[in-house]
């Protein structure tokens, strides 16, 4: 089995039926379908039903829909029928705590009324493997998509609102004609190697002792390979060579797809960019494979499983 099998939020098993999105009678017939369901949100927290002695992220259409949900969008179909996501407002949780902080979001919330209802943070729902792997991946589909929709209220061209379109996957602006879509931001995501050794760096906020792979956004007029080497340099200093493209991953934080690139470093002369990261530096095999093992010397980790780095960092590994 391929390192890059099974990545967290990948497999999704949904036909999403682009070609019925301007079919209005095919989609009413979807709508009104005995079998359509849904999966909701609360601002970014997927909304989980207690289903014997677990959670599922599917729900009856019309369960999320009396919940005061906004207009649907039509994520796909699979065996058991159409599934939706809807966004659903804040005012519905009991309460309104703080935002949770960390890298992984610990609260675990309640919509008033609703004992069968718990909200948990997707990456910690991912780490914990505590959905079906195609929920997770559904759950991942459809929050970046109403995040889009969260953020694409009003017209960038005109600043009309605009309107929900094609089973909510076109907005419209009714005064400038300008149809808008939903865009997934790309990240070029790089372990660079240098003999035996691998370069890895920290940011604040990631957990005590993690580091990772270094990464960013492709800019326009890039290819992935060039922002790659651009990335690298900016945040440590370090020439790459050759980049080679391994495997990708969607990443619903909010919306980006993490290309995953294996790099070859010219040099190990680091010079960090401490804007960026709080630590870079080479790590050997054997240090890498002690901090995936959870018995480095010094208490340092890699990244959990479900994330591409640690795919990038294991098909490394296999080489030695």
């Amino acid at each position: 089995m391929s390192p890059f099998d099974q990545m967290g939020f990948a497999g999704n098993p949904l036909d999403r039926l682009s070609e019925l999105r301007d079919d209005a009678p095919a989609l009413a017939a979807l709508r009104d379908s005995f079998f359509s369901r849904a999966v909701a949100f609360v601002g970014a927290l997927p909304v989980l039903r207690l289903n014997g002695a677990g959670l599922t992220a599917l729900h009856g259409r019309e369960n999320v829909e009396s919940l005061a949900a906004g207009e649907p969008v039509l994520l796909g179909r699979d065996a058991g029928g159409p599934i939706y996501a809807a966004q659903l407002p804040d005012s519905l949780l009991a309460e309104q705590p703080e935002a949770g902080g960390g890298f992984i979001d610990p609260r675990e919330l309640k919509i008033a009324g609703r004992p069968d209802l718990v909200l948990r943070d997707l990456r910690a729902l991912a780490v914990e493997g505590a959905l079906p792997r195609e929920e997770i991946a559904i759950l991942a589909q459809a929050k970046a998509t109403l995040h889009w929709h969260g953020a694409h209220r009003f017209c960038p061209r005109c600043g009309a609102e605009t309107a929900v379109a094609q089973a909510g996957w076109r907005r419209d602006c009714p005064a400038c004609g300008a149809q808008h879509f939903p865009r997934t931001d790309p990240v070029a995501i790089v372990l660079a190697t240098s003999g035996d050794a691998c370069l890895m760096g920290r940011q604040k906020q990631f957990p005590p002792g993690m580091y990772s792979c270094l990464a960013g956004f492709v800019e326009s007029g890039e290819s992935i390979e060039e922002a790659a080497r651009r990335e690298v340099l900016e945040e440590s200093g370090v020439r790459l060579g050759a980049v080679s493209i391994l495997a990708s991953q969607p990443w619903p934080f909010p919306c980006s797809l993490m290309v995953g690139c294996r790099a070859e470093a010219l040099s190990r002369d680091i010079v960090m960019d401490a804007k960026e990261l709080e630590d870079c530096r080479w790590f050997r095999r054997d240090e890498a494979r002690a901090m995936i093992e959870g018995c480095h010397a010094t208490n340092l980790t890699a990244p959990n499983p479900i994330a591409i780095a640690r795919r990038l960092l294991d098909h490394w590994l296999t080489e030695a």
